[in-house]
């Protein structure tokens, strides 16, 4: 208790410095760092997070800072020879919020705290200007009204509207004194009415007033909203900051302005800003008049000026970054009223921080903090040229960033004879299932009415680096009909084009013209960072990732399952694969085959059909290995639920029924109905699939091990350097890790005395259930490597299907708090996280070499990557398109961890 009694609520400005956000807020932070530069900043104090925190907590403010409060007012007012709402010579102040991080939806500013229907009368004597005490006292009317007294604003913009067309004038500035006065009156009444309340006279109670409203702005919906979005703590708080006024609307010789040490659209040195004369802050951001850019302000006031560029240059400097500035001239003298790191476009974060380093303002390790795997991920997918002219039919979920445009086609069939045609295609479902994946692979992009953004298309699209737009629910596909129905009655046909932006998830009629990624050009190889064409944004992210690729420890692989996909991640960066999902392989014309070896009577179909696929799966893994040579590539051996192979269970059904009413039935449908309703699982992902799968059907498993043993021997004697991984999946225990791995060993024995090659193959597992992660210890035994299935050691650990749940309650889990993220998208530190902890520790002490990896969609998402980095994994697997992302944050991850040792 005696601790809570010294704690200290209120900060002067001269006692802070921009190392203590987390106490005064961002702006407070900052305008100490400023006051101790010995900048000109207008004397002033802040009210700490601490203190919002109690009063969110508690429903009141902390006992003590009232009187804290007073002893600051008390000492601003012996400064500033006035008094708060002295009716002679007021002293008036501006009440801020500053939480940590720049926060869009709290509190606004309130200008102009202490002015009364008497004071306002000193103002004008004081000022010698009667006007300009008017206007100051309707503005902090309005403000106050509108911010801390809840009331519309639009009212008192009517007012003002209605003042301006009296007197047939189009800018405020033209009011005078007069009509100033008469608007004040007219805002008092607003006030009465729609609030119930006369505009308080009192100046402390105008300011303690203004500071409840800033603590309850941390839980408006606005704020509630942005925090969500942003990925912001809601138990952080927001400072209050309370500075003494300097005003810009004193005449031609005052004015405010923004202004930025560098554009931070894109990255370039020079003098960025807007100014306006005769106006306070909020003018220019409301802007009811048109600013002059920054540059003019030369020629209005250039000592103000030149006061100002040095004061850009030593902020810069001093922050090592661009800086964000608000200032307000008053009556030729400059003041500060506030900085920050400025906000900026991707592309020029990448060029501000290779440029600070040719400065010698930051080192290379300093440059990988001040960027990040989101702002890599914008540079890479194109864009709609925003200057056409467009037709909007719908919005859904942006699932995998880009710009995509084709002709629309409801069916993969379609979508894969088009495009072999020569026809870009946008394929339109209401949802996709693996069937549909080469009709994926054919099209530009992917749009469902259906899905959130781990749905099946999502998570593919984004694995091939496809745009992809999900749960357009607005849109009625109608797959029959080969059409697409949007909101107003506007139908699109098979073959009509369509454009969709993956980045916002917006449709469009008819074609909208792309602009191609040169980042994306640079990672193929198509263009060389040293190239004229490269430009300074090549350039920088090039150097960037040469930064990243020295300092980190964690190495990056792809997730692919072709030889395409390989060539594509060996171009992005990829140091290996980390899962090649064989079940990719058996789609398409091969399904047969294995429809074949599910309704395998006896051993010998079944070993005729495994025969039968052998040697294809052979091909698959030599074109792989080739594509990889040298790298290590680990081979999941086939994970599906068994029904993905098998024909959907109602339509066979109509169809075998259909035969029999013509007395046409078809032996082999029958047979096939029988095992569809034999293998029907309610819940297929906790069905018959994985490990489970190899141990129901005899030399399934094997088969796949001989052809990994095979194509490994080939490669060797073509003087390749395959480097196989055999990756079990679904093990739940030591025991079916075993008799798995003791049958490949045989295989692989087999294959090695059959070529006189030693083949080097390894034999690990897939964690992704719990009951794996808990007994890694014993699983380690028999395993040399693990990877970490995140997606469905989440879907395990919470107990809900991805591909179900985030249509029917992710949103309302979202909005609700429970989740700050879906954990399908960023790993579950405490729940996922923690069993992969577990983990690591267990096998590891079990096998001290055990090869330790993440191949899960976790493996590309920035923020799991630090927490794999911080566990102490080997490696990240995620999709080509991702490897860039995934290099740069485990550089970005190494730097923050000071472990930059390289491994």
């Amino acid at each position: 208790m005696s601790e809570n009694k010294k704690q200290k609520f209120v900060y002067d400005f001269t006692e802070g410095n921009k190392d203590l956000k987390d106490l005064l807020g961002g702006k407070g932070a900052n305008l100490a760092e400023m006051t101790n530069l010995g900048l000109p900043v207008p004397p002033g104090f802040t009210i700490t997070t601490e203190a919002c925190k109690v009063y969110l907590d508690s429903g009141t403010e902390p006992a003590e800072l009232r009187e804290e409060v007073s002893a600051h007012l008390d000492a601003l007012e012996q400064k500033m020879g006035k008094k708060l709402g002295q009716a002679d010579d007021p002293l008036l102040v501006s009440v801020r919020s500053g939480a940590k991080f720049s926060m869009p939806g709290m509190m606004d500013t309130v200008l102009n705290i202490g002015l009364s229907d008497a004071s306002v009368k000193g103002l004008a004597k004081q000022a010698g200007d009667e006007r300009f005490a008017w206007d100051s006292y309707r503005r902090l009317i309005q403000m106050f009204g509108k911010t801390v007294l809840g009331v519309d604003g639009e009212l008192f913009e009517d007012a003002l509207d209605a003042a301006k067309e009296a007197k047939k004038v189009t800018v405020d500035t033209d009011l005078g004194p007069a009509e100033l006065q008469k608007l004040v009156k007219e805002f008092k009444k607003i006030v009465k009415r729609e609030a119930g309340r006369d505009f308080p006279q009192d100046a402390r109670e105008q300011m303690d007033l203004a500071i409840t409203a800033v603590f309850d702005s941390w839980n408006g919906d606005r704020a509630k909203l942005y925090r969500r979005q942003e990925r912001i703590p809601g138990d952080l708080g927001t400072a209050v900051n309370v500075c003494s006024m300097v005003f810009g609307n004193l005449g031609p010789d005052s004015g405010t302005g923004v202004a930025f040490t560098r554009d931070p659209a894109s990255g370039h040195q020079g003098v960025y800003g807007d100014y306006l004369q005769n106006a306070q802050g909020e003018d220019v951001v409301a802007g009811i008049r048109n600013t002059v850019p920054l540059a003019d302000l030369e020629n209005i006031d250039k000592k103000s000026y030149d006061q100002l560029m040095q004061i850009m240059e030593t902020l810069e400097t001093h922050y090592k970054d661009l800086c964000d500035i608000e200032f307000t001239i008053e009556r030729g003298q400059l003041w500060m009223l506030q900085t920050r790191v400025g906000k900026r476009t991707a592309a020029a974060a990448f060029r501000i921080a290779t440029q600070l380093v040719d400065q010698g303002l930051i080192d290379e390790a300093e440059a990988l903090q001040r960027v990040n795997g989101a702002q890599l991920a914008q540079l890479m997918f194109p864009r709609f040229d925003e200057d056409t002219k467009v037709e909007k039919i719908a919005r859904g979920i942006a699932a995998s960033p880009g710009a995509a445009v084709g002709k629309a086609v409801f069916d993969s069939y379609t979508a894969i004879k088009w495009s072999r045609s020569g026809e870009k295609v946008i394929l339109i479902r209401r949802e996709t299932n693996p069937d549909d994946l080469d009709g994926m692979i054919a099209a530009e992009g992917i749009l469902t009415s259906r899905g959130g953004k781990t749905s099946h298309a999502a998570v593919v699209a984004r694995g091939m680096g496809k745009t992809c737009v999900c749960g357009a629910e607005e849109l009625e596909v109608d797959t029959k009909r080969r059409r697409m129905t949007a909101p107003g009655g506007v139908v699109i046909e098979e073959g009509d084009v369509v454009s969709i932006d993956g980045s916002s998830g917006k449709v469009y009629v008819g074609e909208v013209p792309v602009v191609p990624s040169p980042v994306v050009e640079y990672f193929e190889g198509r263009m060389h960072a040293g190239a004229e064409e490269a430009g300074e944004l090549v350039a920088a992210v090039h150097r960037i990732m040469s930064f990243a690729d020295g300092k980190r420890r964690l190495r990056v692989r792809a997730n692919a399952d072709n030889a395409e996909d390989a060539l594509r991640a060996r171009r992005f960066g990829a140091q290996g694969i980390g899962l090649c999902r064989t079940e990719h392989m058996f789609l398409g014309e091969r399904r047969e085959m294995v429809e074949k070896l599910i309704l395998a009577d006896t051993d010998d179909e079944r070993e005729e059909a495994l025969k039968e696929l052998l040697p294809l799966q052979k091909k698959d893994f030599i074109e792989l290995f080739e594509a990889m040579d040298g790298l290590p590539v680990t081979v999941r051996l086939l994970d599906p639920p068994l029904h993905e192979f098998l024909p959907d269970i109602t339509e066979l059904s109509v169809r075998v029924a259909l035969a029999e009413s013509r007395k046409d039935a078809n032996e082999n449908d029958l047979r096939l109905l029988q095992a569809v309703h034999k293998l029907h699982e309610q819940n297929p992902m906790l069905g018959l699939r994985g490990v489970r799968l190899g141990l129901v059907i005899p030399g399934l498993f094997a088969m796949q091990v001989r052809a990994i043993a095979e194509a490994a021997a080939e490669r060797k004697e073509a003087k390749g350097d395959p480097r196989a991984e055999i990756m079990i999946p679904l093990v739940g225990t030591v025991q079916e890790l075993e008799i798995v791995k003791d049958e490949a060993d045989a295989v692989i024995a087999e294959v090695e005395a059959a070529t006189g090659t030693n083949l080097k193959l390894t034999i690990g597992t897939m964690i992704e259930l719990p009951r794996a992660a808990l007994t890694a210890g014993q699983i380690a035994e028999a395993a040399q490597f693990f990877s970490f299935g995140t997606n469905d050691l989440t879907q395990t650990v919470w107990g809900f299907s991805r591909d179900d749940v985030e249509a029917s309650f992710f949103t309302a889990y979202l909005e609700k708090g429970i989740f700050g993220v879906s954990p399908f998208e960023t790993i579950d530190k405490d729940g996922v996280g923690s069993l992969v902890k577990h983990a690591v520790k267990q096998g590891r002490a079990t096998r001290p070499d055990l090869k330790l990896g993440v191949c899960g969609e976790h493996g590309g998402d920035p923020e799991s990557v630090h927490f794999f980095h911080e566990v102490g994994l080997d490696y990240v697997s995620c999709s080509p398109f991702r490897i860039p992302v995934a290099r740069l944050e485990a550089g970005r991850a190494a730097v923050a961890s000071k472990g930059s040792d390289s491994r």
